[in-house]
């Protein structure tokens, strides 16, 4: 039997006779779980009237069908969110442990951000950035203040396709130079151009693509060839043996020569720019060692390129520890990109640049008739109140340590769980064959696992180069009760899989 002592889970076998009852804490996972109640909602949406669940299928099926594979065998037809909830059709509730893929920041239809643009549209919904408006100018402001000088020039686009294009034409337009570094693994963006920059080989189409767009190693401390037990910034290390020395981190320098490789033989001696996550996001929340970006940026700079922070994934608070990705990584960018949580859902973006590379474009015009947008500056300030009204970022940090330590003594438990990493609320568990070898556990199987989990209430995602990473990325207004769930529910699911597999 499985019990929580403060935040971690430990065996029965482990706590003295009389401690459990003493300490009020009840029993949370037994030898043969059985699946949870989700937590309580208090709120009860109306009935669903839109169009038939057959109807909607058919239209996916036929005039939809680029937008590619929906999740799970029966896919969802949603039309209900509040905070980290979710309704389907059918009127299932559910609860949301991928927040829109990482864009959900402060919960669903938040009445807050809601009734910020509703007040907007009423007054002024649309004039493009050949007026000004309070409402946009306000909110440039508010968002510079969050970052360190010199970053303080705003633009602000639709996407985070849109704003990494952006920052890759900024690279160049400044630098005057071409070639750019991403790191294998990364991705930065479907349309032409950041498809050379995004390294994950299933959203490569066969066109030409990626010119001047050059890939070194992922710095992977859990499935590349160097790392260890304490190469990253994350509660929960990896299972590896670890040959740092005192003071530093022998997998970060091995890495760092072989990005020096990648500068001595694949590009120019001048260079635009290296672009990366703080962490990975579609590439399985994969976390560097320390001190490599702040390592990699130096040697780009050498080359008279700037450091772009792709933190469409991991701005506005989701890491706990830091605001910024880049933050953590002790290195300030000279371009940041940011997209996702920005709007909470509202389709807006924006790059964040220092005077000096801004002022580099003024060669020739650059204009977005959504980038001034009042609505979206009425949205994007109403996020950041609630971030910081409602305690959102320390939540993040809170909780994810929680969740974090959880799904660790899955991991030890279970044998295809292979590696539980993240930050905040950005988490990811790697599942695997087995923990030696760290062979990706076959699709079938994840799939099953993560069907388990949704029938069971819980949504979360998956990455990975496999796909055989699950993406942990609620809104950050999660609860403790709302971990504690989900922690059993994947307990199930994994304990299901061991019964199907006779392994239990």
């Amino acid at each position: 039997m499985w019990l929580r002592l403060g935040s971690v889970w430990r065996s029965v076998a482990a706590v003295p006779r009389g401690h459990i009852r003493s300490a009020g804490i009840a029993p949370v996972h037994t030898e043969v779980p059985e699946a949870p109640d989700l937590p309580p909602c208090d709120v009860t949406p109306e009935p669903y009237q839109g169009l038939a669940y057959e109807q909607v299928l058919a239209i996916r099926r036929e005039q939809l069908r680029h937008l590619g594979l929906t999740f799970y065998r029966e896919p969802l037809l949603m039309y209900r969110g509040h905070r980290q909830w979710l309704w389907a059709a059918d009127g299932s509730r559910f609860l949301d442990f991928f927040g829109g893929i990482v864009t959900v920041s402060v919960g669903h239809s938040h009445p807050r951000v809601l009734e910020a643009m509703r007040r907007q549209t009423e007054t002024l919904a649309h004039t493009t950035s050949i007026y000004m408006t309070s409402a946009v100018h306000q909110y440039v402001q508010r968002l510079s203040r969050l970052f360190p000088q010199p970053l303080s020039v705003v633009f602000l686009v639709n996407s985070g396709s849109e704003a990494n294009d952006l920052a890759m034409l900024l690279a160049r337009v400044h630098t005057g130079n071409f070639d750019l570094i991403t790191l294998r693994g990364g991705y930065h963006g479907g349309v032409s151009s950041t498809m050379g920059l995004t390294s994950i080989g299933s959203w490569k189409f066969n066109v030409a693509h990626g010119f001047g767009c050059h890939a070194t190693m992922c710095p992977d401390v859990y499935r590349g060839p160097w790392g260890g037990s304490h190469c990253r910034d994350s509660p929960i290390q990896a299972l590896r043996q670890c040959t740092c020395p005192p003071g530093g981190c022998e997998a970060g320098d091995r890495y760092v020569e072989d990005l020096r490789d990648v500068l001595q033989c694949s590009v120019s001696k001048h260079l635009a720019a290296i672009i990366a996550e703080p962490i990975q996001g579609v590439g399985g929340v994969v976390q560097y060692p320390r001190g490599f970006l702040q390592a990699a940026s130096e040697l780009v700079r050498e080359r008279g390129g700037l450091y772009i922070s792709d933190e469409v994934q991991t701005g506005f608070g989701r890491l706990g520890s830091h605001y910024w990705g880049f933050q953590a990584h002790g290195v300030t960018p000279d371009i940041v990109t940011m997209a996702k949580g920005i709007g909470n859902g509202f389709p807006m973006a924006a790059v964040v640049t220092t005077p000096e590379v801004a002022e580099s474009f003024s060669e020739a015009l650059h204009f977005n008739t959504f980038g001034g947008n009042p609505v979206a500056g009425a949205v994007g300030t109403a996020v950041l109140d609630v971030i910081e009204d409602e305690g959102l970022q320390m939540n993040s940090e809170c909780l994810g340590k929680r969740m974090m330590e959880g799904l660790a003594v899955l991991r030890d438990q279970y044998e295809i769980v292979g590696d539980v990493r993240g930050k905040g609320l950005m988490i990811g568990m790697e599942m695997v064959r087995d923990k030696g070898r760290r062979e990706p556990l076959v699709m079938a199987e994840v799939n099953e696992i993560w069907e388990d989990c949704r029938q069971m209430g819980l949504l979360v995602g998956k990455g990975g180069l496999y796909n055989q990473t699950f993406r942990i990325t609620p809104p950050m207004c999660i609860t403790e009760a709302d971990v504690d769930f989900a922690l059993s529910v994947f307990h199930v699911a994994l304990h299901r899989h061991s019964v199907r597999k006779g392994t239990a």
